[in-house]
């Protein structure tokens, strides 16, 4: 038997119990939490900068704290609102009932959240969880152990396990976690894991928004500035030593620029990153020993692999590196890279760099550079990916008005602001009847009740008259 799901149907009755929080108990919730995040906040930096290992402060303040602290303002400024019945038109024969949808909380709602940003990536969709009416459970990844300790005990002071439970623990947890009969379950993390958890939400045709990954690409184009173009894309690469699911994953450039591009990003390197502590470390050996193997696989198929900079990292010993042109059987072609290496690949034509991002499975997220209007339409319209930042990188997942999330092998489903609450929301339809001109008699379905007869008929005529 599942050693979880005693406490998970206790937390079904405390939820049937309370359906419907009012607006200023799902505000209250949100609120602890903010709390919980402000008075703790040194701590929360330096538990993620202790399972890294290293951690710049900035990095973690921006892509966690802060990240969290938006959302949660957005969500409260306009949750009255969400909250309203949404009126629906009513079609004429069914005149004058009237029509709308009802916002309904789910009920107890599943995030399994990853290592990558351990804080962010399970408090976020927390927040639309909780402004939704829902009970959550959390479950981090037990590769950033103390992040993960630290929040259960934190939300254990702010929250009773019936508003918030964090269940801990390794792969055996998660296995049991994901088998939960949730009534939403929302997974970050790898495809492949992403897949294990398709399988066992299947089991109880539990709804599912999947956040993965994928190869994301950057496509530059010949009207490009690349001065400018390589410092905003190597952000987007080395935030969090590319540890990041929307980072760019390879380059697609001209022919002809491609010479000049790698010169602007060692260039940009050593402006950006002059001081090493800047770098964040890998999460782990294991995550660096793939990161090596994944050099080792491209020098040998023939790569050529230009380092960014002349040192190493001091703190984690490996150098952020190019990779140019490599062969299609390469690893790092193949694989979702989550680390400091960006493959360079040239192309004559867009329609070659379209052709290329749709041999391989839809990205999370797509990146272009220049300021040709008609050849980023044609890249939009002839490319599928979760999300787009253009002349940019990673700013799309910063705006809580745009929905997150991806397509295909990339995930399913999205969340951030209204998104997010509508993903963990039942929109319940209700037709309320009314009679016409008050008389219940002519009104919804009484002129179609047996017996059958002239009136019935008159009555499909009119419902089945050809357009």
């Amino acid at each position: 038997m599942n050693p979880l799901l005693y406490d998970f149907e206790q937390n079904k009755l405390a939820f049937i119990a309370e359906t419907h929080p009012t607006i200023d108990v799902r505000k209250n919730r949100i609120q602890r939490l903010i709390t919980m995040l402000n008075e703790y906040e040194e701590n929360l930096c330096k538990v993620i900068e202790a399972d890294f290992g290293y951690r710049h402060p900035v990095e973690t303040q921006l892509a966690e704290i802060i990240a969290i602290r938006q959302e949660a303002t957005s969500t409260l400024k306009k949750l009255n609102s969400w909250l309203k019945p949404i009126k629906v038109k009513t079609p004429f024969h069914l005149w004058p009932s009237k029509s709308y949808l009802l916002p309904q909380a789910k009920g107890v709602v599943g995030i399994m959240s990853p290592w990558n940003y351990p804080l962010s990536l399970a408090l976020i969709p927390t927040i639309s969880a909780l402004a939704a009416g829902n009970r959550v459970w959390i479950k981090p990844s037990d590769r950033s152990p103390r992040t993960s300790g630290y929040l259960a005990t934190l939300v254990t002071q702010y929250f009773n396990p019936f508003e918030i439970q964090v269940i801990n623990g390794g792969p055996e947890v998660s296995e049991y976690f994901a088998n939960l009969p949730f009534d939403h379950l929302l997974f970050t993390g790898s495809t492949a894991t992403g897949q294990l958890v398709s399988k066992a939400a299947a089991e109880n045709l539990t709804p599912l928004t999947l956040e993965l990954g994928g190869k994301s690409p950057v496509v530059i184009d010949t009207t490009a500035s690349l001065k400018d173009c390589a410092s905003r894309l190597l952000y987007g690469k080395l935030l969090n030593a590319g540890q990041t699911c929307i980072a760019p994953d390879y380059i697609l450039v001209p022919h002809e620029l491609q010479d000049e591009l790698i010169s602007h990003l060692k260039d940009a390197y050593t402006s950006m990153y002059a001081e090493k502590t800047q770098l964040t470390n890998a999460i782990d050996e294991r995550q660096e020993s793939r990161w090596n193997a994944l050099l080792e696989d491209a020098k040998l198929k023939g790569a050529l692999l230009v380092p960014l900079g002349d040192t190493h990292h001091p703190l984690n010993n490996f150098m952020p590196t190019l990779i140019i042109n490599p062969i299609s059987t390469t690893k790092i072609m193949q694989e979702e890279i989550f680390g400091p290496i960006l493959p360079i690949i040239s192309y004559g034509e867009l329609s070659e760099a379209i052709a290329f991002i749709n041999s391989k499975p839809h990205p999370l997220a797509l990146y272009w550079f220049g300021r040709h209007r008609g050849r980023l339409n044609q890249l939009l319209e002839q490319t599928h990916a979760g999300g787009v930042t253009v002349n940019d990188t990673l700013l799309h997942f910063s705006n809580p008005y745009l929905p997150f999330g991806g397509i295909g092998a990339s995930g399913m489903g999205g969340y951030h602001g209204k998104h997010g609450f509508n993903t963990f929301t039942h929109l319940k339809p209700v037709l309320s009847m009314k009679g016409f001109l008050g008389l219940q008699g002519i009104g919804g379905t009484k002129l179609a009740h047996p017996p059958y007869g002239k009136k019935i008929g008159h009555l499909m005529k009119i419902l089945g008259k050809k357009q």
